[in-house]
């Protein structure tokens, strides 16, 4: 039964959200995990949800999602990752779809995902006065200069810090994915507190298991057609593989493993699972003489992604932003896997005291952060277990879902409902 206030208030049981997502989705990585567990979840709440996204992407059952057509005789469909041009022409097709989309579906409220979706939410707010929500995952800036697209130096700085300045003051309300960001839109970006609610990444803690809670042969058999080494401690990876994401350091820390006396249970070897830039990352390891001790899988379907990371003794998450959201730390938590991780103060939050720290960018204190969690590992599966449960006191869908409704209703007038129109069938 959908949750909602009464009607004595002028707002609706239920909404009908227009959600923009300017990326291929979906796609088996972060924000489209965010993306689609929010969906899902409101929906199971009663509301209405359709996603409006790039041409690109894989359907959800369950999801109502809208993409433009290509273009005639478009060439590379694949989906670009981070910051790129070719957003630019992808978000023409998308400011398209989303405003044939409100025309004829007439939504509540639209909820926006990443900084080029709160843009062409705040257009289209400002032209169907609409209350505008804006999912934040971190800073456009930030992430410009994460992926290397924009240099420090750059003459273009100041004027797209102008821009996200602008873009992060246009919605009624913003859900920021950690409290770090919540922190910067209010002293950096000049947000209203009153706008900013922390709301972070989540989890599907019965998707996402220990190794127990999975048939000991279907284990088996999927580290048999992986090849993994028997007798050697696993540490995995479930990401992009990008420079930002520190996997470069990851590779540095495994060979400072490989030239250090083992841990008591043996030198680990290293399950890395995603995209993009496989071939890259391959050869730099075959070049660092790790081709005995590591393992590509390239992109996993998110459905196989629980038994893959159950597969693992210690999981790590080497990200380097500092203020982007850190999702795949759910994913090893929900696991009960004991997690190696930068101190930034995203993975703090998520982590607690129970992760194994190392300081940021540093391979070798990476390094030793690992021995430390394979040193012992009854203390490690301790950590692990608490960090489970720690994800199922704080970090599931249900939990998103009431605390996004909570948003809804605070931005909902009667004002603006009195205006809209029945949606056409």
């Amino acid at each position: 039964m959908a949750r909602g206030l009464s009607a004595a208030r002028g707002t609706p049981s239920s909404y009908r959200v227009l959600m923009i997502a300017p990326t291929g989705f979906f796609a088996d990585y972060g924000c489209h995990v965010r993306i689609q567990g929010h969906a899902q979840a409101l929906q199971a709440c009663g509301h209405q949800v359709r996603i409006v996204t790039y041409p690109g992407g894989r359907e959800v059952p369950g999801l109502t999602i809208v993409r433009p057509p290509w273009p005639p005789g478009a060439r590379g469909r694949d989906m670009p990752v981070g910051s790129s041009w070719r957003k630019l022409a992808l978000d023409l097709l998308l400011a398209s779809a989303v405003w044939q989309t409100a025309r004829r579906w007439q939504p509540h409220l639209v909820h926006a995902y990443l900084h080029e979706g709160a843009l062409l939410g705040a257009l289209l707010s400002a032209r169907q006065r609409l209350p505008l929500v804006f999912d934040f995952q971190g800073s456009l800036v930030g992430e410009m200069l994460d992926h290397r697209f924009l240099a420090p130096h750059s003459p273009l700085l100041p004027a797209w810090q102008r821009l996200e300045r602008w873009i992060d003051q246009q919605p009624a309300a913003i859900l920021a994915s950690s409290q770090h960001a919540h922190d910067l839109l209010v002293t950096t970006f000049g947000v209203p507190a009153a706008r900013v609610t922390t709301l972070p990444d989540s989890v599907d803690p019965a998707q996402f298991r220990p190794a127990s809670m999975f048939a000991a042969h279907e284990l088996a058999a999927l580290r048999a057609q992986l090849g993994l080494p028997s007798g050697r401690p696993l540490v995995v990876y479930l990401g992009l593989l990008a420079p930002y994401q520190g996997i470069d350091l990851l590779l540095q820390a495994a060979r400072a493993l490989q030239r250090s006396p083992p841990t008591a249970a043996g030198r680990p070897f290293f399950l890395i699972m995603g995209f993009p830039f496989v071939e890259h990352y391959r050869r730099l390891a075959q070049r660092l003489g790790l081709a005995a001790d590591v393992l590509f899988t390239g992109m996993v379907p998110f459905a196989d992604a629980p038994r893959h990371v159950a597969l693992g003794d210690v999981a790590v998450a080497p990200k380097l932003s500092a203020t982007e959201g850190s999702g795949k730390l759910l994913t090893y938590m929900a696991s009960a896997l004991p997690v190696v991780a930068f101190d930034t103060p995203v993975h703090r939050e998520y982590l607690g005291d129970l992760g194994f720290y190392a300081a940021p960018a540093d391979s070798h204190a990476l390094a030793a952060a690992l021995t430390a969690a394979l040193h012992d590992p009854l203390a490690a599966r301790t950590r692990g277990a608490a960090l489970r449960a720690r994800a199922v006191q704080h970090y599931t869908w249900p939990h998103a879902a009431a605390a996004i409704e909570e948003i809804y209703h605070r931005v909902s007038s009667a004002s603006w409902l009195n205006n809209v129109v029945t949606p056409e069938a």
